[in-house]
Parts: C-alpha cells; sequence; structure tokens
C-alpha cells in the first residue's frame, strides 16, 4: 500500500472504533459520504469487506477485526512517538481528551482549565460531555472525570473534590398543591423528576437515613438525560428532583427551590480524575492534571459553604 493510502487507514481506525460513520466523520471533520466512499475504496482494493454496515450499526468482519488489531497498535504507537517528540519542545503541546458529565465540566473541569490554555497556545484540550461510564482506553480518552463510586478498579484516580452533597428540592408552587414528603415512601405519591441512563433505565434515587438505604424507584411526568434539564423543570414546578447541592444552592438561596428530606439525602463520593496506570505521562498530560489538582481547595470551600445553607 503506498504511503497516500495511509489516511484510509486512519478513516477505517476511527470507524471501527466509533462503531458509526457518523461519529467518525464528527471525530475526523470529515463528512459521512466521504468516509463511506473512503470505506469503499480500501475494501475494493483489500478485495475484502472490512465492516458490515446495517441501518443502525457498523461492526467489523473477520477480516475487519484482523485488520484492527494488527494496524490499530502500530499508529497508536507512531501518535506516542510523535508525542514524545514534541515533548522535547519548551511548552506543553498536543490535544488531551477529557470525558465527564455536563455540570462537573461547568462548574469543576473548565474553571480549572481555561487559563491553562490561556498560558500554552499548543496546547488542546476537548471536553466531551456523557452520562455513559466510559472506557476511557477504548474510546482513546486520555482522563475519565466521574464521582468516586464510578471509577474502575484498575485505573489510577486523583480526588478532585471532596464528597459532593445531595437534595430533594421542589418549587413553592408544587408544594402549594402537595403536602411535603418526609420518607421514602412518600414520594410514590409525588411527581418526580427522572434521570434516563445511557443503558435506557430510570436512575433509582439512592437515599440514606444512617444505616437505612433505600433505593427509591420513584415515577413522574418528566424525565430527562442531564442534570441541568431536571433542574430547571423542578424550578418551574413540574416536580421533585434528587441533584447535587452544588446544582441547586443558589435556587435553595433565592427561595425558587424549597428542600425536603435532608435526612435522607446522603452525599455523593467526590469527583475522580482517572486515567490508565499504562499510560505515558506526557508535558501536557501533566500540565493539565496539575490544573485539575490545584483547584481541589477551592472546591472544597465551596461545597462546605453549600452543605450550611439554611433548609427552607
Amino acid at each position: 500500500m503506498s504511503r497516500e493510502n495511509f489516511n484510509d487507514l486512519l478513516v477505517f481506525l476511527a470507524v471501527a472504533r466509533e462503531k458509526s460513520f457518523t461519529r467518525a466523520a464528527i471525530k475526523l471533520g470529515s463528512s459521512q459520504s466521504a468516509l463511506s466512499h473512503t470505506m469503499r475504496t480500501l475494501e475494493a482494493r483489500l478485495g475484502v469487506r472490512l465492516l458490515d454496515r446495517t441501518t443502525r450499526s457498523v461492526s467489523l468482519t473477520e477480516a475487519g477485526r484482523r485488520l484492527f488489531d494488527s494496524v490499530g497498535p502500530r499508529f497508536d504507537d507512531i501518535e506516542s512517538d510523535l508525542a514524545a517528540v514534541i515533548e522535547l519542545g519548551e511548552k506543553p503541546a498536543g490535544t488531551i481528551r477529557i470525558t465527564a458529565i455536563d455540570h462537573i465540566i461547568d462548574t469543576v473541569l473548565w474553571p480549572r482549565l481555561r487559563p491553562v490554555l490561556a498560558a500554552n497556545p499548543d496546547l488542546h484540550i476537548e471536553l466531551s460531555a456523557d452520562y455513559r461510564l466510559v472506557d476511557i482506553a477504548a474510546e482513546r480518552f486520555d482522563i475519565g472525570v466521574r464521582y468516586g463510586d464510578q471509577v474502575e478498579l484498575d485505573m489510577i484516580a486523583v480526588r478532585l473534590s471532596p464528597d459532593i452533597p445531595t437534595a430533594i428540592v421542589g418549587a413553592p408552587s408544587y408544594f402549594a398543591l402537595r403536602p411535603v414528603p418526609a420518607t421514602p415512601q412518600d414520594l410514590l405519591k409525588h411527581n418526580c423528576i427522572g434521570l434516563r441512563l445511557a443503558g435506557g433505565g430510570r436512575y433509582a434515587w439512592e437515599l440514606a437515613d444512617g444505616e437505612r438505604k433505600v433505593q427509591a424507584r420513584v415515577t413522574g411526568q418528566a424525565m430527562f438525560t442531564g442534570a441541568y434539564q431536571m433542574l430547571h423543570a423542578a424550578i418551574d414546578g413540574a416536580g421533585l428532583a434528587f441533584l447535587t447541592m452544588d446544582l441547586v444552592q443558589d435556587a435553595l438561596a433565592d427561595g425558587r427551590l424549597v428542600q425536603v428530606m435532608p435526612d435522607w439525602c446522603p452525599p455523593f463520593p467526590g469527583i475522580h480524575a482517572y486515567y490508565s496506570s499504562r499510560r505515558h505521562p506526557t508535558r501536557a498530560f501533566t500540565t493539565v492534571m496539575d490544573a485539575l489538582r490545584a483547584g481541589a481547595a477551592d472546591q472544597e470551600k465551596s461545597i462546605s459553604q453549600s452543605a450550611s445553607l439554611p433548609l427552607r
């Protein structure tokens, strides 16, 4: 295969990893039709089908799997070698990809990383908002950021915050027509705003009063896939929401929301950044991790203050 055809292999690797022409096109900054044409050309040149395509999914054939397992690590090695050469420069350079849920990106990651980008013009950071438990190795992320109980055991984890207080909240307009709940059983009589998990299930509220732990399988009219939308729905009076205190503290302070059942709201494990123990720590990676660690004290102070808000 001539050198100019190496780009065809990069397209194949992107589609194989993403299992989607659409996602691969977004990642490569190309069009879906261009990638499809490239793959058809590559398969015709090799004389074998590499991908099985349906209207809903893309999977590897036996030949595709063999090519992916053989060629993929070699391109990874090339990328690592290039990163090592870049590291010989005086300043951090390259791209660091991070996966986290949306409000952690807004409240924890971006405030800590924004000054780093300003100080390092050759450094690039990609922040991907996702509620799935992402396999960072398989999806080629450098860092994952999740609550501590969601971190895989074989990863190196760095705590970025103390444990996060939680709250069950509703708008005054909601409680004007309904009694205030006092127990998890009472929640079954209320309109509770739901969170749809990536696998399709509905998140069960993880409540606890001391040693008593309950997974409250609440129901309600509104369901979302993100915490911000749940917050806005609660403020609008659509029902009760179970959220972290950092999301609701402003609305509690100005009276748009009311907290109920505080004794049943345990803290979530602190936010952790995690990465593979086999990862080579480049200068860009170290710079990003140092910035994420540096803001932990400020985050702890903010969470401590929000936890001390008076109940309304």
